[in-house]
């Protein structure tokens, strides 16, 4: 049988609603990879890769504002890891298209 703690870890965010690297507004959802989380951040549009044990998150995706060129996101929700091509696959739901 597992056993959990019971009490929860704050592992990124936790610091009010923004933009900021330290803030999260409507996450919709993440991956991990290695030591290593890919958040989707919906409503500023972009994804946030977040070390774990780090303060702060980098935004690797959506740095350009919200928008529908090819370097921006539109209340984006799932993002994957294609390892064999190295790169991500962003449903990118505001804009209607995966990238």
């Amino acid at each position: 049988d597992a056993t959990w703690a019971q009490d929860g870890v704050t592992v990124a965010g936790g610091h009010g609603l923004g933009n900021a690297t330290n803030q999260l507004w409507n996450p919709q959802n993440l991956i991990i990879d290695n030591e290593t989380m890919l958040i989707v951040h919906s409503y500023n549009s972009r994804i946030i890769q977040w070390k774990i044990g780090d303060e702060n998150g980098q935004v690797i995706v959506g740095n350009n504002g919200e928008g529908n060129r090819l370097d921006q996101l539109k209340s984006p929700t799932d993002v994957l890891i294609d390892k064999e091509t190295d790169s991500l696959i962003i449903c990118d739901s505001g804009n209607r298209r995966i990238v």
